[in-house]
C-alpha cells in the first residue's frame, strides 16, 4: 500500500490547525498544514509539525504498566489494567467513601474531545467532589470574573472587528492562546500584522519585550505582578477624561461609583510609579483604547500567576464593560460555537449569575476556605487533601493527560503526596515526571488514531466552522482512547454516567460518534450530522454560516446588570493600593513565559523539540548579568523563600531589569545542576500554595516570584 493522504487537524495544543496528514502502511510518515483550510490557510507551529515524531517515537508507551509486589513495572494487557484500578477504586471507595477518590483533568487530556466530559461524568457518578482540571493551575480568576460580574449574552466583539486592542501579559505568537475576543491561534502574527495594515492600534503591557509586543504600537513594561496598578491608573485616566460608554453602563452596569472611588486614587502619576512605566504612555495607552468602537481587553496565564490574579481579571471585566466591548442587537455573534450548547440563548442582555464556592451547597474543601468553582475544586488544596487525615481525606487519583509532579505548586510537596496515595493512575503515552510515580500507568492512544471534534478551539471561530476527523493511522500495541478507559473503569465498578444528552450505555462502551453526540446534546449541530458532511468534503472543516446565530433583543423581563461592586472588589483594589508587598532578601522577580517547543511539559520527550530548545534558558537583563557576575551559559542557581532550581543563564535586554524570565511547567523534577542543560529547571519548585495564594480562586503565585540569583558553576562547553 502506498502513501495515503487525509485532512485532519492537529491536537498537540487547543489551536487545532489544519493538517494534511501522510499515513503509509498504517503509520504517520509526515504532517504539514492544509493551505485549503479557510481559517488557517496552510498554518502549523513546529510542535504540531512532530507529530509523526509523537506517534511513531521508540520512547512512547504501547502499553499499560502496573506496579508488582516488588515495585517493579509490568507490562499489562489494558482490559487486566483497568481491572486493576477498577477493584482498587472500588475497595477505596467502600473503605472510606466517595470523596476518597480524585480525577485530575490535565492540557493533555483536554487535546481529546471528549476526555474532559468523560472524567467529569465518571467523578459525578461516583460522588465525589475532587474534581480538578488545570483551569485552576492557571487561570482560574477569568471563570470567576465572568461568573460573578456579569456575562454579556451576546459576546464580547471579535478580533477581525476590533480598531484597537490591548494585551495584558498575552503572546498569542507564541502561546497560540488569547481569551474570547483575543487574537484566535491560526497564524497569529500574519493575522496581528494583517490587521494593523488595516488600521488596530495595538497596546501590549508585559514586564518582557515578547514577539507580540514587539508588533505594539504602545508598549508599556509593567512590572510583575503590577498589573492591577497599571489597569486602575486607564481606568482612571477613562473616567476623569469621561471617554466610557455612558449610554451602556446607564443601562446595564452597577456598582460603576464604588469602581471611580476606587480607582480615584490611582492617578496617572502614581499608577505609572506603581507599574513601572511613563506616566504620558499610560494615558495615552487609556485615550487609546477608549478611543475605539471595538476591540477587547484580554490576559494571559501570566497575570494571573502573578499575585493578583482576581484583581487584575476584574479590572479587565472592568474595563471592556465600561467601554461596551460586546456583541449588540442584530449582529451577528462573535463565537458561534458550533458544538457550544447555549444556556439562555445569544441576546444582547447579562446573563444571571452562576453559582460559585461558598454558595450553599456547592462543595468546600478543607484548607484555606477554598471551594468548587463551577464544578471543580481548586488544585491548590489537593495535595493537603491527599496528605492530611480526616473525612474526605483522597486516597486514590487519576492523572488524565496531566503531569502534576511538575505542574503543580510547590512541587516537592506533590511529590510526597502522589507517593502517599494508596493509588496513583497517570493516563499518559510517555514516562513523564509524574508517570514514574504513578501506581498504574495506562497507554492512549494519540490523536491521529482516534476520532475527535474541535469543540476545544471553537471560541476562536468567528464563523460556525466545524469539524470531525477519523482516525487514519493505526493504534500501537495495546492502546485505546481515554473515555473508552473511563467508561470502562465506570461500568466495572456499577456507576451510573451521565452526559447533558442522557445516561451514557454501561452495558457496552458506546463509540465516539454516540459519546460526542450525548455530550453536546442541543449544539447547533450533531457531531454525527458534521461526520456525515465531513465526509462528503472529503475531511475538510465544514462552514455553517446558514445557522450563524443572531444576538436578540434583550427579554423585557430579564433584570440582570453587570455588578461591578459585588464581593467588596474595590475595596480590594483599594487595600492593594496601600499594601505594596516587597520580599526582603530577594531581589528578582521571576516570571513564567511559554515555549515555542512545548505546551506546558508536554513535548518534552520528543527527540526534534528537544533538539530546538535542549533545556529552560533563564533570561536575564545584561547589566544584571554584569553585576551578579554570571555570563551566557553559566548555571545559577535561583533560590525562593521555599526551594532553589537551576538554570542557565541567557542575557536579554527584552527583559525589565530585576527579572528572571523562564519557561512555565517545562522539563522534568529531577533537573539539577548535572544535568539542567539536558532537562531545564521546573520553576513550580520554588511556590508555595500555603502562603502565596489568591484568597478568592486558590490561584498559586507561580510568576512574579521573588527570587535571588548566584552564580552555581561555568558552563565548561562554553568556555
Amino acid at each position: 500500500m502506498g502513501v495515503e493522504t487525509h485532512r485532519t487537524f492537529c491536537r498537540f495544543c487547543h489551536a487545532n490547525c489544519a493538517m494534511l496528514v501522510d499515513i503509509e502502511d498504517g503509520k504517520v510518515k509526515a504532517v504539514r498544514g492544509d493551505p485549503d483550510d479557510p481559517e488557517y490557510g496552510g498554518y502549523t507551529c513546529k510542535k504540531g509539525r512532530e507529530l509523526p515524531d509523537s506517534h511513531n517515537s521508540e520512547d512512547r508507551l504501547h502499553y499499560s504498566l502496573v506496579r508488582d509486589a516488588n515495585g517493579e513495572f509490568r507490562k499489562t494487557p489494558m482490559q487486566e489494567a483497568l481491572t486493576h484500578v477498577s477493584d482498587e477504586f472500588r475497595r477505596i471507595i467502600d473503605k472510606y467513601g466517595p470523596d476518597s477518590v480524585a480525577l485530575f483533568m490535565g492540557s493533555g487530556g483536554y487535546q481529546n474531545s471528549a476526555a474532559m466530559m468523560a472524567t467529569l461524568s465518571l467523578a459525578q457518578a461516583i460522588g465525589t467532589k475532587h474534581f480538578f482540571t488545570s483551569v485552576t493551575l492557571d487561570q482560574p480568576a477569568k471563570v470567576f470574573t465572568t461568573e460573578r460580574y456579569g456575562k454579556w449574552m451576546g459576546g464580547v466583539n471579535n478580533f477581525s472587528d476590533a480598531d484597537v486592542a490591548l494585551f495584558i501579559g498575552n503572546n498569542p505568537i507564541v502561546s497560540h492562546y488569547a481569551p474570547v475576543g483575543g487574537v484566535p491561534p491560526f497564524s497569529p502574527s500574519k493575522r496581528i500584522r494583517d490587521r494593523k495594515k488595516e488600521g488596530l492600534k495595538l497596546i501590549v503591557a508585559d514586564p518582557r519585550l515578547a514577539e507580540v509586543g514587539q508588533l505594539a504600537d504602545i508598549y508599556l513594561p509593567v512590572k510583575p505582578g503590577e498589573d492591577p496598578a497599571l489597569l486602575a491608573g486607564i481606568l482612571n485616566v477613562i473616567f476623569e477624561e469621561e471617554l466610557y460608554d455612558r449610554n451602556f453602563v446607564a443601562a446595564h452596569v452597577d456598582g460603576l461609583d464604588e469602581l471611580k472611588d476606587a480607582v480615584a486614587s490611582f492617578t496617572p502619576e502614581v499608577a505609572a510609579e506603581r507599574a513601572g512605566v511613563e506616566k504620558d504612555q499610560l494615558v495615552a495607552a487609556a485615550r487609546m483604547f477608549a478611543g475605539g468602537s471595538k476591540g477587547c481587553a484580554v490576559t494571559g496565564t501570566g497575570p494571573e500567576m502573578a499575585g493578583n490574579g482576581t484583581l487584575t481579571e476584574y479590572l479587565v471585566t472592568c474595563l471592556n464593560t465600561v467601554c461596551a466591548r460586546f456583541k449588540q442587537e442584530g449582529e451577528q455573534c462573535g463565537a458561534p460555537g458550533v458544538f457550544t450548547v447555549q444556556q439562555g440563548g445569544r441576546r444582547a442582555q447579562v446573563a444571571p449569575p452562576a453559582p460559585l464556592f461558598g454558595v450553599e451547597g456547592m462543595a468546600k474543601s478543607r484548607f484555606r476556605g477554598l471551594g468548587q468553582l463551577l464544578f471543580e475544586m481548586p488544585c491548590n488544596v489537593m495535595a493537603d487533601e491527599i496528605l492530611t487525615p480526616g473525612e474526605g481525606q483522597i486516597r486514590a487519583l487519576i492523572s488524565v493527560g496531566g503531569n502534576p509532579e511538575v505542574g503543580f505548586p510547590n512541587q516537592l510537596k506533590m511529590r510526597r503526596a502522589l507517593d502517599d496515595l494508596e493509588l496513583f493512575v497517570q493516563i499518559d503515552p510517555w514516562m513523564s515526571a509524574s508517570a514514574k510515580r504513578a501506581d498504574v500507568v495506562l497507554a492512549p492512544k494519540q490523536c491521529l488514531e482516534r476520532e475527535d471534534i474541535t469543540n476545544l478551539s471553537e471560541w476562536w471561530h468567528e464563523r460556525a466552522y466545524a469539524r470531525y476527523t477519523e482516525a487514519f493511522a493505526d493504534a500501537p500495541g495495546d492502546t485505546i482512547d481515554e473515555y473508552e478507559m473511563l467508561w470502562q473503569i465506570g461500568s466495572n465498578i456499577g456507576v451510573q454516567m451521565e452526559l447533558p444528552g442522557g445516561k451514557v450505555p454501561m452495558d457496552k462502551c458506546p463509540g465516539k460518534q454516540e459519546f460526542l453526540d450525548l455530550m453536546v446534546a442541543g449544539s447547533l449541530v450533531a457531531p454525527s450530522k458534521v461526520r456525515e458532511d465531513a465526509r462528503k468534503a472529503g475531511g475538510a472543516a465544514v462552514i455553517y454560516d446558514d445557522l450563524h446565530p443572531i444576538i436578540h433583543e434583550a427579554d423585557p423581563d430579564q433584570t440582570y446588570r453587570f455588578q461591578l461592586a459585588a464581593g467588596d472588589m474595590p475595596k480590594q483594589l483599594e487595600k492593594y493600593g496601600v499594601d505594596e508587598a516587597r520580599a526582603a532578601g530577594f531581589d528578582f522577580r521571576l516570571i513564567s513565559r511559554r515555549s515555542k517547543a512545548r505546551f506546558n511539559s508536554i513535548g518534552q520527550p520528543l527527540k526534534n523539540l528537544g533538539k530546538k530548545i535542549t533545556t529552560n534558558p533563564a533570561y536575564i537583563h545584561p547589566d544584571d548579568m554584569v553585576d551578579q557576575g554570571i555570563k551566557d551559559g553559566d548555571v545559577i542557581e535561583i533560590t525562593s523563600a521555599h526551594a532553589s532550581i537551576h538554570g542557565v543563564a541567557k542575557g536579554s535586554d527584552r527583559v525589565r531589569r530585576g527579572l528572571i524570565s523562564m519557561a512555565h511547567a517545562f522539563g522534568d523534577s529531577e533537573a539539577g545542576k548535572h544535568n539542567v542543560h539536558e532537562m531545564g529547571g521546573s520553576t513550580n519548585r520554588l511556590t508555595s500554595e500555603e502562603v502565596d495564594y489568591d484568597p478568592i480562586t486558590g490561584q498559586s503565585l507561580q510568576s512574579a516570584i521573588p527570587v535571588r540569583i548566584s552564580a552555581a558553576q561555568r558552563d565548561i562547553s562554553e568556555g
